[in-house]
């Protein structure tokens, strides 16, 4: 049979499915491969289920005759160089659309605990300073009747804008490419506006475009001082969107009020002055964590592996040009 390797810990009962086509490699106890650890490990295999955790690039793949996929259980696939994955014939599929409720409801999540200051109060409790109640006892700003900026418009971008109807916010926008008519609509009306338009007019601005080199510090000291007083800042989206050090010297200038942040560059590693700010909300890469989301995201990795072992085109195949069944 086949030989597959499942780079990271999955769900056993999900793997089921898998041992109809293949010979599997597990790695249940959720190990980080090095480069050249993983390299070995995919020596002789058919494919890999992998996390974003597995850097593919060129040097890898030169490596790896063998190898004809690698499926992320991720929709985010800024960690396939997917050059060198077409001229060495690998087809590279992600897992879209099955994280996008989840998704855009923890993008609110970090919005509004951002907004009203929750994990700040948490601590000053947690620390036993809660002595008495003021008027201007850790006072925020609000969620419904603001305007609410969304830098990304895809299928994410797309469900926390409708999720704005029931706090009757106005929702702008800014994307690539403008939204139909259409889509506008289904979007809480979403008003498509240019960047400096969005820096500038957004009460809570979240973060929900992928990560490219194009896309890298798309939020940096410039966006930054564009920005509200009173504005929050929310990315669910990548590390490397924002600039890290440019975002810890603005809150701690309070040139913004507050962020709230799921991904940092670097990450697992990230900046450690963030650490010492009140006024940011930090959360470690969890905005899929449902285990209904989680499996859907593993399923549809596993869907995508048959597909190509059975001599199919993978249902999300990201480099057409790589199929050569």
């Amino acid at each position: 049979m086949p030989k597959l390797l499942v780079a990271r810990a999955m769900f056993p009962d999900e793997l089921v499915r898998l041992n109809k086509y293949f010979e599997l490699e597990l790695n249940q106890q959720d190990s980080i491969f090095s480069p050249e650890e993983l390299a070995d490990r995919l020596q002789g295999k058919f494919g890999m289920i992998c996390t974003s955790s597995a850097k593919i690039n060129q040097e890898l793949l030169a490596k790896l005759p063998e190898l004809k996929i690698i499926s992320t259980i991720a929709v985010g696939y800024d960690n396939f160089d997917l050059q060198a994955c077409s001229q060495y014939r690998v087809m590279a599929t992600n897992a879209p659309d099955v994280l996008n409720e989840t998704t855009a409801d923890f993008a609110w999540a970090l919005m509004m605990a951002t907004a009203r200051r929750v994990t700040e109060a948490e601590h000053f409790l947690r620390a036993g300073e809660w002595k008495k109640w003021g008027v201007d006892f850790f006072v925020g700003a609000d969620i419904f009747g603001s305007r609410l900026g969304i830098l990304g418009m895809g299928r994410i971008g797309q469900a926390i804008a409708r999720r704005a109807a029931g706090f009757g916010m106005e929702v702008i926008y800014h994307n690539r490419s403008r939204l139909s008519a259409e889509q506008e609509l289904v979007a809480h009306h979403a008003r498509y506006v240019d960047k400096e338009t969005l820096m500038r007019e957004s009460d809570h601005l979240i973060l929900a475009l992928p990560y490219s080199s194009e896309t890298h510090h798309s939020i940096a000291a410039n966006e930054l001082a564009q920005m509200k007083p009173s504005a929050t800042l929310i990315n669910i989206a990548r590390g490397g969107i924002v600039d890290d050090v440019a975002l810890i010297a603005a809150l701690q200038n309070r040139q913004i009020a507050g962020a709230g942040l799921d991904v940092f560059e670097n990450e697992p590693r990230f900046h450690p002055d963030f650490l010492g700010l009140k006024n940011v909300v930090l959360t470690p890469h969890i905005a899929s964590a449902s285990e209904r989301t989680r499996r859907a995201m593993v399923n549809r990795a596993i869907t995508n592996v048959i597909a190509a072992v059975r001599g199919e085109v993978p249902p999300d195949l990201l480099n057409r040009d790589a199929h050569t069944f």
